[in-house]
């Protein structure tokens, strides 16, 4: 039985308050608990601010970029026994501990050397301009440390990758972390932490950890503090409405529900490259992490004439699904992470079929003990059934909507209907016919924070639209929260401030070394 704690101020504490147990998902049986309250805020903030945030900013960006350099080796060295216990009591097989613990060292290591290649502790914000006259009078705009702190709100689903990645970002951008963790899941994000801790890598005060409730911090930031949360979308909407964070005009950026698509394009024929990289996705985002990804697919747009094609074929693999207990190496889907997520998924699968045939599984439990879902893939009766465009059961699960495939304007018909999802984090589409992939692509840009293109030229190439790359962007418009993580540098912005630099030219090239950083 393990009592989580808080490792606030350099020590670790525990909480108060009536415990919250934590759970083996496949068992039931109870691993730990989490005690939320009596947490002393303030001085957690105050201690940040003092210690972690001065010496972080010492530092050039080589020099921070060392530090996740050795924070990724730590994480990678301690593999084996994290993969336990994201087995333990995260329900996750072994290649899903292995996806999260990966994206996690991963990240950590790519800002590590994105970081090695920049100088000093700013950044130049474009070319210079000139402002007067004659050039001597000239603009540059710069981009510097912010001196506050990075509160990480993370989600339940990947208890490593979520909190690597947005250390990466912001321990590289000078400013010092305070991570929560999503309580499901608690257990491995806490024996990080104790790695992170026991490690001695970072200064004091540049990282603290929280595995309870941080709704009274957020009363307590300013305006040079960051908030970056990853989850629901209500839960979302609750940060973003805190009266002191509108007051004090807090970074707030939020990564929320998303109801991702797969589109089959009308030119893809049986038995081709194209179909198959469709199919091997669509299955591995419906069962990898058991659908408790962000980025996994929900719905699944196929030409008419291909759907029931279609429809034999996922039932084939989903149906083929080893389900059982995530450490045995034969399993490829374990339980979802909880209770709670248990009975949200069964309900949700039972609104979706007020409007759609269940092909296969559906909301009965797949085991008499332990929180497993069959993988489940319903066929819509109709395209237009605003619960299909509107609910997202993060489980496994997907519907199979068919659009005209024969229409003369094809391309905007499925946009349609894929830009209904009100803004998404990720749309994928598959298809060798160039007119096609353009048009589509360009009518849903705008509604998504990024678009796969699969074709029989990516067959073998490319991760598949559910892994988040850490040099591309991660975040979408809309429903998906609005926000933006990653993206190479662009993953430091919530953490800088930019501002306007007015004045002789030479001077200000050498009062910022804008010379340097251009």
């Amino acid at each position: 039985m393990i009592h989580l704690q808080s490792y606030v101020c350099g020590r670790w504490e525990a909480g108060t308050g009536e415990p919250v147990p934590l759970h083996d998902p496949a068992t039931e049986a109870v691993l730990g608990d989490v005690r939320p309250a009596g947490i002393d805020f303030a001085a957690v903030l105050a201690h940040a601010r003092e210690h972690g945030g001065p010496a972080l900013r010492a530092l050039d960006f080589p020099q921070r970029a060392a530090l996740l350099k050795q924070l990724a080796s730590v994480v990678h060295e301690h593999r084996d026994e994290l993969i336990e216990i994201a087995g333990r009591n995260g329900g996750n097989t072994r290649g899903d501990a292995k996806f999260d613990l990966d994206g996690a060292s991963g990240t950590l290591a790519y800002y590590a050397k994105l970081g090695s290649e920049l100088r000093g502790n700013q950044l130049a914000d474009g070319e210079s301009s000139q402002l007067g006259r004659t050039p001597r009078f000239s603009g540059q705009h710069i981009l510097t440390p912010r001196p506050g702190v990075a509160v990480h709100i993370n989600a339940f689903n990947f208890p490593a990758w979520g909190m690597g990645e947005k250390m990466a970002c912001a321990l590289l951008a000078g400013m010092p972390v305070i991570e929560k963790a999503g309580q499901a899941s608690a257990l491995l994000a806490f024996r990080i932490a104790e790695l992170v801790v026991e490690s001695g890598i970072l200064p004091a005060g540049a990282f603290q950890f929280l595995p309870g409730s941080v709704s009274g911090l957020l009363d307590l930031l300013g305006p040079m503090d960051t908030v970056a949360f990853t989850g629901s979308a209500a839960t979302g909407a609750k940060i973003r409405s805190n009266p002191n964070l509108i007051r004090r005009s807090v970074r707030v950026n939020v990564e929320a529900d998303s109801i991702n698509s797969a589109v089959l394009g009308p030119d893809v024929e049986e038995g081709s490259d194209t179909l198959e990289q469709f199919l091997g996705n669509v299955v591995v985002d419906m069962t990898q992490k058991a659908g408790q990804k962000c980025t996994a697919v929900r719905r699944i747009f196929v030409p008419a004439a291909l759907v029931d094609t279609v429809c034999e074929e996922l039932v084939a693999r989903l149906e083929s699904t080893a389900i059982g207990n995530p450490l045995d190496k034969e399993t490829r889907m374990g339980p979802v992470a909880s209770r709670a997520q248990f009975d949200d998924v069964r309900q949700g699968i039972e609104r979706l079929a007020a409007v759609a045939e269940i092909v296969t599984g559906g909301s009965q439990p797949a085991a008499e003990r332990g929180w497993f879902v069959r993988p489940t893939l319903l066929r819509a009766r109709e395209p237009d059934a605003a619960v299909l465009h509107e609910l997202e059961v993060f489980g496994p699960c997907a519907t199979v909507i068919a659009y005209d495939g024969g229409a003369a304007n094809a391309a905007d018909a499925v946009a349609a209907l894929v830009n209904r999802g009100d803004g998404s984090l990720v749309a994928s589409v598959y298809s060798d016919d160039r007119s096609f992939l353009e048009a589509t692509v360009r009518a849903i840009a705008p509604w998504h924070g990024r678009v796969w293109i699969g074709s029989e030229k990516t067959m073998g190439q490319a991760l598949g639209p559910g892994a988040v790359l850490p040099a591309s962007v991660h975040g979408g418009p809309g429903r998906a929260g609005g926000g933006e993580e990653l993206g190479g540098l662009r993953g430091l912005m919530p953490y800088l401030q930019r501002t306007a630099l007015q004045g002789d030219r030479t001077v200000l090239s050498r009062v910022i070394g804008v010379d340097d950083q251009a």
